[in-house]
């Protein structure tokens, strides 16, 4: 029998060893769901601008059985904020019904709260703006903990939520689970938010408080995030607050204020990004796109799909804002990426005719081959799993009628990069 999902009340009961055991051997299973044979590499796409921002995100469902990610992207606010501008990823696990809930009316809790409201019209300074956006992620959790109550229980999903509101003088990061958020000013990595993870020491004591534990750094062995909107089964301690339970909705708010000139862009992602792209990875790969685009789109679609090809197995988001001080399309990187994919293409085309009589390669063969050589000018970050687009083109342009080799598809999609 395979579990899919059990309660921390009744995985509590376990002995550790025991736990440990079953987990390993897959009777339970992570609550972020199974994987498919093959990744679904459709995206969505949205752009937008105003305000003095641009924006572009794109969202694919990978690997994942079900697509349980979800975004919001806001340019002018509700209740006479139309300076103000709002943007989230929303990281589902254990189904989409939360994420999808708070892509939709989470910001309309932050803005119409009384804390948020009062913060405007009556002292608007930082920490009462900070205040306002916790007050609304705590109302959020408690009214959809109240629909689930009449639905009788029956939505166990929980979300992570990363999100930026940017006002006329402050960017305010808003982080509750592990998707990220980071802000890239002058050239580098200026500011990122802190994942919130079970085994975080503050994060670990009051799970611990809570009368739970973390193993195999998991909440009670199950949950790998130590807040998240949702989740009522791990928020259901008696006699603790809603920030004191075993998951807490209660979100990190960081201000930051706006550097006219030096401010470029502003990345949030869910955790399938993160996973195999460190900050300055991205950051890097971010940089070197917008040198030979301002399609914030089409970067967008490339961090998703290098991402998949460096080994991601998740759902992936992202939503890239730019800055007007964003870098901007260089002639001469335009060139050298124009260069870099001619030189690709040669490449390709030479390991195919070095086969001879032994047959056409398979396209892991021909990335195989490639990773092993020194290429010159590949985009940081991205490295050569940032070309593959390009190399498969190639290989597909000299092989138009291969059979579609399946098995070397799949192990190239399982990590190959």
């Amino acid at each position: 029998m395979v579990i899919l999902f059990l309660p921390w009340k009744l995985i509590s009961c376990f002995n550790p060893l025991h736990l440990f055991f079953l987990f390993l051997t897959g009777l339970i299973r992570d609550t972020m769901g199974a994987f498919l044979d093959k990744p679904k590499m459709e995206k969505y796409n949205s752009c937008g601008e105003g305000n003095n921002l641009r924006y572009g995100l794109s969202s694919m469902q990978g690997w994942r059985v079900e697509m349980e990610d979800a975004h919001t992207a806001v340019i002018g606010l509700p209740h006479a904020l139309d300076h103000w501008s709002f943007f989230a990823v929303y990281d589902g696990h254990a189904g989409s019904q939360v994420a999808k809930y708070c892509c939709e009316h989470l910001l309309e809790h932050i803005t119409s709260n009384s804390d948020f409201q009062r913060a405007l019209q009556e002292d608007p300074s930082v920490d009462n703006v900070k205040n306002g956006i916790r007050t609304g992620f705590l109302q959020i959790d408690e009214h959809m903990r109240t629909i689930s109550e009449k639905k009788h229980g029956v939505d166990r999903s929980g979300s992570t939520a990363v999100g930026v509101m940017i006002s006329p003088s402050h960017i305010y990061f808003i982080n509750c689970g592990d998707s990220r958020g980071l802000l890239s000013r002058g050239g580098a990595v200026h500011f990122f938010t802190q994942d919130h993870k079970p085994n975080n020491p503050l994060e670990k004591e009051r799970i611990q408080k809570a009368g739970g534990s973390v193993m195999i750094q998991r909440v009670n062995g199950s949950l790998a995030v130590s807040r998240a909107l949702g989740d009522f089964d791990y928020k259901c301690v008696h006699g603790k607050g809603p920030t004191e339970q075993l998951v807490s909705p209660e979100p990190e708010v960081y201000a930051i204020e706006r550097c006219e000139g030096e401010d470029e862009f502003i990345i949030l992602a869910c955790d399938g990004i993160w996973d195999v792209m460190g900050n300055e990875q991205l950051c890097d790969f971010v940089r070197s796109r917008l040198e030979v685009t301002d399609d914030l789109e089409r970067v967008s679609n490339e961090i998703v799909d290098t991402c998949l090809y460096k080994g991601s197995r998740d759902n992936m988001s992202v939503v890239l804002i730019c800055f007007p001080g964003a870098p901007k399309v260089s002639p001469d990187a335009v060139k050298k990426e124009a260069d870099l994919d001619k030189y690709l293409e040669g490449k390709v085309e030479e390991i195919i005719k070095k086969q001879g009589d032994e047959g056409v390669p398979d396209l892991v063969h021909v990335m195989r081959t490639l990773a092993s050589e020194s290429i010159p000018n590949l985009p940081p970050g991205g490295e050569l799993a940032s070309k593959r687009t390009v190399i498969e083109a190639m290989y597909n342009k000299l092989n138009p009628y291969r059979s579609d080799d399946t098995d070397a598809d799949i192990l190239f999609f399982r990590g190959f990069s």
